[in-house]
């Protein structure tokens, strides 16, 4: 059964986009969240692109008290690594795929779509577009982890082992344990996947030399 096509914000820098970025929001949080990014990003040289922000749909969450909230997917234990809700997380992927095959039916070759995501979003990030049998341009993976890592070497696809990769972190984030991204970074760097990995002096958040980073990224990899 195809997946319910997420609500999301959308924004174009130029008519006629070729060039896509979706771009996933953390945990409680919506596609507002970084929407006032685009602006900052200053990529009016760059081919016109369309920014997808979808909203994650509203779930209990059982670290908060099973309160219902923006969620991709459920989280059960502080430490994040034990009792994952694989099940959630692989709703959540074909959610995010159904958003690249919209973009594709509007013209949009999935070669020319960025995958990002914050947090919870970073890890649907990586879990989707490792996955995803066509090449991506980027994926960018913001204070956040690689969700399931043991299955990721039977799951993974082929076309997206060249696949450039952000990956950047908080060095004070109280969140998702700097020590946890490492890790995650090391893993896919161990799989052959070629990682850039940047920290910053911030908690669990997007600070001014990472948009900046973020900005000089996109340039490299959405090329007319």
């Amino acid at each position: 059964m195809k997946p319910e096509l997420l609500d999301a914000i959308e924004i174009e820098t130029a008519p006629n986009p070729t060039h896509a970025v979706i771009w996933l929001h953390g945990l409680g949080a919506d596609g507002n969240d970084f929407v006032p990014v685009v602006p900052e990003l200053k990529l009016s040289n760059s081919p016109a692109i369309r920014f997808v922000f979808p909203h994650a749909p509203v779930q209990p969450v059982t670290i908060n008290g099973g309160m219902a909230m923006r969620s991709w997917y459920d989280i059960r234990n502080a430490d994040l690594a034990q009792r994952e809700d694989a099940e959630g997380i692989r709703q959540s992927q074909d959610a995010v795929r159904a958003l690249i095959h919209r973009e594709n039916e509007r013209g949009i070759e999935t070669k020319n779509i960025v995958l990002a995501g914050f947090s919870q979003g970073c890890a649907m990030t990586l879990q989707t577009g490792l996955r995803h049998p066509e090449k991506l341009a980027g994926l960018i993976a913001l204070s956040g982890y690689l969700p399931l890592p043991s299955t990721l070497e039977a799951e993974r696809s082929a076309a997206n082992q060249s696949t450039p990769i952000f990956m950047a972190h908080g060095l004070q984030d109280p969140v998702v344990p700097l020590q946890r991204a490492q890790e995650s970074s090391k893993l896919l760097q161990q799989l052959g996947y070629k990682v850039t990995w940047k920290t910053y002096p911030m908690p669990h958040s997007v600070c001014l030399e990472e948009i900046q980073d973020i900005s000089a990224f996109l340039k490299q990899v959405l090329q007319s």
